[in-house]
Order: structure tokens, then C-alpha cells, then sequence
């Protein structure tokens, strides 16, 4: 029985992450491969998910439920809310420096996590599917950063 409950809750999770920008180019048999290097985490409303300050070291994806970003000092008022397919951390795959906003769970939520760690073992036993979730982050962290310099354009042009 425990044999299928994981089948089912891999399934599941597969199904749901395949609608994920992260990877939306992967196939089944990928996704489970990936599958096995996540990690499920609950948390209560209210909970934190990680404090600015501390050392990144994963990403976290929304399975169900919604995790709110808050800048340091501005704990009441959220920058985000984000929901199910949304991913947050993404640069805890990539270096030591500091988280710079907390997160908290706004709902009762279920995130996978990817830890730097088994991203790096990834890297080594499953080169391409590595690369393709690889050049979806860069994609990602490209497009926020295009964002991030139109609004900083913006805000110039109207002072």
C-alpha cells in the first residue's frame, strides 16, 4: 500500500509541476526524475518560510496554498502574494548570499522544495534535464531583471 500511495502522490505532484514555468519543458519521465530530488513541506497560515537575512540554500515551489513576500521592516503589508505554480528562492540554487525578503505561508500550503545540494547532484546524474530547468531559471531571472530596469525607467521618467 505504501508502494502506491507514493506512486499516486508522484503522479499527483508531476501533474501539477508539469504547469510550472520552471518545468513546463520537461516530459513525464523527466518530471519524475526531478520528482525524486524534491522535498514535500507544509506549512500553517502565518508560518515562515524562510526570514530575510538567512542563507539561501533552495528553491521552493507552491503546490497549493499561497506564500506572501515581505520586504524587511514591512511584515504587514506583503510586496507579493503568490499562488499554486509560482517558485520563490530561485537564486538559493545559485549562491550563499542572504535571502532579502521573508516569505510566509498566507494560507495552509504545500511547497516542494529543491535544495542547492540535490540540484547539484542533478547537475551531475541527469545533465540535460538539469540544463532545461537550467535555462528556464535563466529565462525567468532574465525577464525579471528586464522588468525590474522598465520599471526603474519609468520611475525616472516621472520624476
Amino acid at each position: 500500500m505504501l508502494w502506491f500511495s507514493r506512486a499516486n502522490r508522484q503522479k499527483k505532484i508531476s501533474h501539477r509541476l508539469a504547469s510550472t514555468e520552471l518545468f513546463c519543458n520537461l516530459t513525464e519521465r523527466e518530471l519524475k526524475i526531478v520528482d525524486a530530488f524534491l522535498h514535500e513541506r507544509q506549512f500553517l497560515a502565518g508560518e515562515v518560510v524562510f526570514d530575510a537575512g538567512e542563507e539561501g540554500q533552495a528553491l521552493y515551489i507552491i503546490v497549493s496554498g499561497k506564500v506572501a513576500i515581505c520586504l524587511p521592516g514591512q511584515h504587514e503589508t506583503p510586496f507579493i502574494e503568490l499562488q499554486p505554480g509560482d517558485f520563490f528562492g530561485e537564486l538559493g540554487l545559485l549562491d550563499d548570499w542572504p535571502r532579502s525578503a521573508q516569505t510566509r505561508a498566507s494560507a495552509p500550503t504545500e511547497l516542494v522544495v529543491l535544495f542547492r545540494g540535490d540540484f547539484e547532484r542533478l547537475m551531475e546524474s541527469q545533465a540535460r534535464v538539469a540544463s532545461k530547468i537550467a535555462m528556464q531559471l535563466a529565462r525567468h531571472l532574465g525577464q525579471r531583471l528586464r522588468q525590474m530596469l522598465a520599471q526603474s525607467a519609468e520611475g525616472a521618467a516621472i520624476q
